[in-house]
């Protein structure tokens, strides 16, 4: 699928061991299946050729993944990627996910697995910013950035060196005016899953 004749991918990081949650994080119960599921869920929906899920420290992730594209028809679209430096943190994590990209791609969505409440009218305006000339986009709600952010090939070796846990913000903060921000309808570009206690809090009424 392609915006303007841009060639996207999407990139899910789902490597995570979840420490603060207690583990097992994105196979958590959520809603009628699992955490996972709402974040493949935008993914999906976003304008995007495939999705690549990177699976790391919880080995329930890739059955998980595998289960919601099936029983979303999506199977032709998934494709899993293993990071076996996923301990070392989020930019091992990134590093494996745009390595594994198809050599045409354009550009790239990184999802987090842990943000379930993506509101997918979001994506497409990121998709045309990108279309109409922006290097990266990125949404805001109320003056915060959030994800996914919504990355052109030019950034792809600076995503293929970030390092330790910070992933994506390492290229972001050298962006400065050249990222494109696009407001968002709601606060679901914020809004992730640390502790158990933030699915008790009642995300879904977000």
């Amino acid at each position: 699928m392609a915006t303007g004749g841009v060639k996207l991918e999407a990139v899910v990081l789902a490597a995570g061991a979840g420490t603060r949650f207690g583990g097992r994080k994105l196979t958590a119960p959520w809603r009628e299946g699992v955490l996972l599921d709402s974040a493949l869920a935008a993914a999906f929906s976003a304008p995007v050729r495939s999705v690549t899920v990177v699976t790391g420290a919880d080995g329930a992730v890739e059955a998980a993944a595998r289960g919601f594209a099936e029983r979303s028809a999506q199977t032709a679209r998934l494709r899993i990627v293993h990071c076996p430096d996923h301990a070392e943190g989020m930019g091992a994590t990134l590093r494996t996910g745009v390595a594994s990209l198809p050599p045409d791609a354009d550009g790239v969505f990184v999802f987090l697995g842990d943000m379930p409440l993506i509101p997918p009218a979001i994506l497409p305006k990121l998709a045309e910013a990108l279309a109409a000339g922006a290097p990266a986009a990125a949404p805001t709600f109320e003056g915060k950035r959030g994800h996914p952010v919504l990355f052109s090939r030019a950034f792809f070796p600076e995503l293929l060196s970030v390092t330790r846990d910070e992933g994506a913000r390492q290229v972001l903060r050298g962006l400065g005016d050249a990222l494109a921000l696009v407001a968002s309808p709601n606060d679901g570009v914020l809004v992730d899953v640390d502790e158990r206690g933030d699915l008790d809090r009642g995300l879904g009424s977000h």
